[in-house]
């Protein structure tokens, strides 16, 4: 198959798996709330990259479509509850559960999600599911500290870069470890590829992250497709913000200081005035360079693992390098 063509087709068989899956019918007011996140799309790389790192090491991905599809699911449950606790109102275009039903509801169907995830892996190798088990109860418990962390930050008058960078580590970036080593793990690989594809999966997505915070300030707004400049508005603390907090001075500082207390303020000015600090401490280019340590690192993780079959590799190293270069 042509580079990524494998990819595609075992996304459109990983879609049809999710969007049939019967997570339950009554209370239908339980049950309606799951089938409508899952509906609402999204990328699907975690499960797809766990059915690419399965085809590096064995015959048939679509052995794995189940526990794939617990990747995406477990990741669904943690948007659900993300969204209720930043009272965000809208997911990938459309009204989050808790708008469209109410708290109460977002937060039972949640758990429910969470459950389902681990009916989804029970069809694993009954001599692999322990291991699989545990690696999925170290995620998803990191996942929430990761997230624990990032609400705790808020509070905080300083948080440091080390701090930052291992908030991410946690909240975004181990479930992108897991769903690869997870994928290895069911196809038989050695232990030592394994976890050199969990550290892939843990680089990369720190550098999406900061990519994230980069894009977030720098994008293309006809691109980019949500408002440029919104964790500046909203004073996120980013990596970005984070590292302009450490090195400015004198008046840089006061200006910086001044328009992060600000309580009532031109959005445009504002996000101008940060920026144009950003400019003056070189920022940008210092994400930049922290961003491409991860990928690197990543890829390095990667290109040294002994693979059996090329072509997922290949599809596999295709997709993340997609990701790496997007504009949004």
């Amino acid at each position: 198959m042509t580079e990524k063509s494998l990819a595609h087709a075992l996304l459109t068989k990983l879609e049809h798996h999710i969007t049939s899956h019967n997570f339950g019918e009554s209370p239908n007011e339980l049950y309606e709330p799951i089938t409508y996140i899952m509906s609402l799309g999204g990328k699907r790389i975690r499960p797809l990259l766990s059915l690419l790192a399965y085809g590096i090491y064995g015959k048939n991905p679509e052995e794995i479509l189940s526990q794939a599809s617990a990747v995406e699911v477990f990741h669904n449950f943690t948007l659900m509850h993300d969204d209720i606790m930043d009272n965000a109102p809208l997911r990938r275009g459309k009204a989050t559960v808790h708008e469209k039903w109410n708290s109460n509801i977002a937060i039972l169907s949640g758990d429910v999600m969470l459950v389902r995830a681990y009916d989804l892996l029970l069809g694993t190798e009954p001599s692999l599911l322990p291991e699989v088990i545990r690696l999925f109860n170290q995620t998803a418990a990191e996942v929430c500290e990761g997230q624990q962390l990032d609400m705790n930050f808020e509070t905080y008058e300083t948080v440091s870069e080390e701090e930052y960078l291992n908030m991410i580590r946690l909240k975004t970036a181990v479930l992108l470890g897991f769903a690869l080593q997870l994928g290895a793990i069911l196809a038989g690989a050695e232990k030592e590829d394994a976890q050199k594809l969990y550290d892939f999966g843990v680089n990369i997505g720190v550098g999406f992250q900061l990519k994230d915070d980069l894009l977030d300030v720098y994008a293309d707004k006809a691109k980019f497709g949500k408002q440029v400049g919104g964790d500046i508005i909203s004073n996120k603390k980013t990596f970005l913000l984070l590292k302009a907090l450490e090195l400015a001075e004198g008046a840089d500082a006061k200006e910086l200081n001044h328009w992060l207390s600000l309580q009532d303020f031109n959005k445009e000015e504002k996000v101008n005035a940060v920026k144009g600090i950003y400019e003056k401490l070189g920022i940008k280019a210092l994400t930049e360079a922290k961003m491409q340590y991860y990928f690197d690192s990543g890829f390095r993780q990667l290109e040294s693992i002994h693979f059996k079959n090329e072509d997922y590799f290949q599809n596999l190293s295709a997709i993340v390098q997609d990701l790496v270069h997007r504009e949004k």
